[in-house]
């Protein structure tokens, strides 16, 4: 049986100049109604997760929640997924330094920027300073990364850079550390104390 997941996959193989017919049968058999465009999978982690606290199932409510591989990819799915492709209504998160490539992008494909909400410099800082640093120091200690965290913090490139500056460059240093920190600050966060672009775009949908 088809999944949002299959939809997502065939969608990034139009996206990679494969066939679009697998993307428009599948976003008409699962009623697909909205796509949101994220830079990469530790946004999408996020996301889901604070979906999930929230008791909700967006695959079952036809939202499809679609990693780009970076927001200079941002142009290209929207003109596969808004106006000139599928039709789709499109949301999502962007950083504020890549607010240029989704105006860009987004207005080449007809669709509106104002659906999407922006991050100060990207979604961890945000989660970071929800949280506050010594409260994921205590996340980072119950996931077994203290060790890693000591080690990297005493390398010379990180000597001058505020402990909010540290911590998210630390969530960047090995592969998948983001996208399981994506989850996992989400899930600790205080319900009124969600970052404003994270609630506001879950509100939207």
């Amino acid at each position: 049986m088809a999944d949002m997941g299959a939809f997502r996959q065939a969608v990034t193989a139009w996206a990679a100049g494969g066939p679009g017919d697998p993307a428009h049968e599948l976003a008409s058999r699962l009623a697909v109604r909205t796509a949101v465009l994220l830079e990469g999978p530790s946004d999408a982690a996020a996301v889901d997760a604070l979906a999930a606290r929230r008791g909700r199932d967006l695959a079952a409510e036809g939202v499809c929640v679609l990693p780009m591989g970076g927001a200079m990819n941002v142009g290209r799915f929207a003109r596969l997924l808004g106006p000139p492709g599928l039709g789709l209504p499109l949301t999502g998160l962007c950083d504020e330094a890549e607010r240029p490539y989704y105006a860009r992008g987004l207005e080449r494909a007809g669709a509106a920027a104002r659906g999407f909400f922006v991050c100060a410099a990207d979604l961890e800082d945000e989660l970071i300073r929800a949280l506050g640093v010594a409260r994921v120091e205590e996340l980072v200690r119950a996931e077994g990364d203290v060790r890693a965290l000591r080690t990297f913090l005493h390398q010379p490139a990180q000597q001058g850079r505020t402990a909010q500056q540290q911590m998210r460059r630390f969530l960047g240093t090995k592969k998948g550390r983001k996208i399981h920190y994506g989850r996992v600050l989400v899930e600790a966060l205080d319900p009124e104390r969600v970052p404003a672009p994270l609630d506001g775009l879950l509100t939207s949908l």
